[in-house]
């Protein structure tokens, strides 16, 4: 059986936890192993606990949270999870190679130079070619992203929570998509090789194989293109088999994954090794006014999140020009 936990406002303002990690403190879920309730987080279990239904034939309404002062507190978290849910449909978890966090408005990176090449003997008594791994000269300035969205109290009340879910998870959806774009631009900006096409205007596959073999101490295992390029790219011969044999996630020949990014320019495409290219900063998770949202003041629903990237090794990103 799931506890019966006190649940405040405050839960919400615990410094370096979120709510559920705060849950998850008070009522772990390692303690409902072998049991029906496994499988579940600890918000989710407080879900079950006041009878809440967030989607299914049963589906409750947005003022089913509201029916005491304790369940209300799990309203926010709904919001939270619903945006999450959208802005983790983008493909940016997939070329993200490292996601780090920032407690203030700028970061402080570090930089990698290995230039030497390896192949390079050292004969006895002589020193070993170095890297180095510093502290860069310049931060990275952490943007915010977000949306104020005007809902009263009335006009959500009635809604299904699994339509109103909907329409959230179409917020994180292109916030998420924003968030590609400033990646995308800090990728073009900062490769390690700007190719051209050998036509402009167009792609051809020789020019695909052209960006592949720039890649030497890495591989490319991505290919960002907007999706008339992308459409392009899909109807030149040598993929219609690769079209047919792959429906839910579009290989070249080679192996690289194309993936189309509405919002991009259609003057270049990115190769990139996801490994190795891209790190995301982050000030923390979504951001939300929690505390008029358990209060039922529904004017503003508020979200924003600060982020930055940075390529982390330019030889693990190559545009090619068009």
């Amino acid at each position: 059986m799931y506890k019966n936990l006190k649940l405040e406002k405050g839960m919400y303002h615990i410094t370096g936890k979120s709510f559920t990690e705060v849950l998850e403190s008070m009522d772990p879920s390692s303690a409902y192993a072998d049991t029906p309730l496994a499988g579940l987080d600890a918000y989710e279990r407080q879900l079950k606990r006041f009878d809440i239904h967030v989607s299914g034939v049963h589906c409750d309404r947005v003022e089913k949270f509201f029916s005491t002062t304790d369940s209300a507190v799990l309203f926010p978290e709904f919001i939270r999870r619903a945006i999450r849910s959208g802005v983790e449909q983008s493909i940016l978890s997939d070329i993200t190679a490292v996601h780090s966090t920032c407690e203030c408005g700028e970061y402080q990176p570090a930089v990698f130079s290995d230039n030497t090449a390896y192949g390079t003997a050292v004969t006895q008594g002589n020193s070993l070619p170095t890297a180095s791994y510093l502290e860069s000269s310049s931060t990275t300035q952490l943007d915010k992203y977000g949306r104020s969205i005007h809902a009263s109290y009335e006009a959500v009340r009635r809604q299904r929570l699994d339509g109103f879910s909907v329409l959230l998870r179409t917020v994180g959806i292109r916030l998420a998509n924003a968030l590609l774009l400033k990646a995308i631009s800090t990728l073009e900006a900062t490769s390690g090789s700007l190719i051209d096409a050998a036509a402009t205007g167009t792609v051809a596959y020789a020019d695909l194989t052209a960006l592949y073999g720039e890649f030497s101490n890495y591989d490319m295992t991505h290919i960002l293109a907007t999706p008339s390029v992308a459409a392009m790219i899909m109807a030149l011969d040598q993929m219609k088999e690769m079209a047919s044999t792959q429906p839910s996630s579009i290989l070249l020949p080679f192996g690289s994954k194309l993936c189309k990014c509405a919002g991009m320019s259609a003057d270049y495409i990115i190769g990139l090794d996801s490994r190795f290219g891209l790190e995301m900063i982050t000030g923390g998770d979504l951001l939300l006014e929690t505390d008029k949202l358990i209060d039922s003041q529904l004017d503003v629903i508020t979200v924003s999140i600060r982020v930055a990237f940075r390529t982390l090794l330019t030889d693990a990103v190559h545009v090619l020009s068009l």
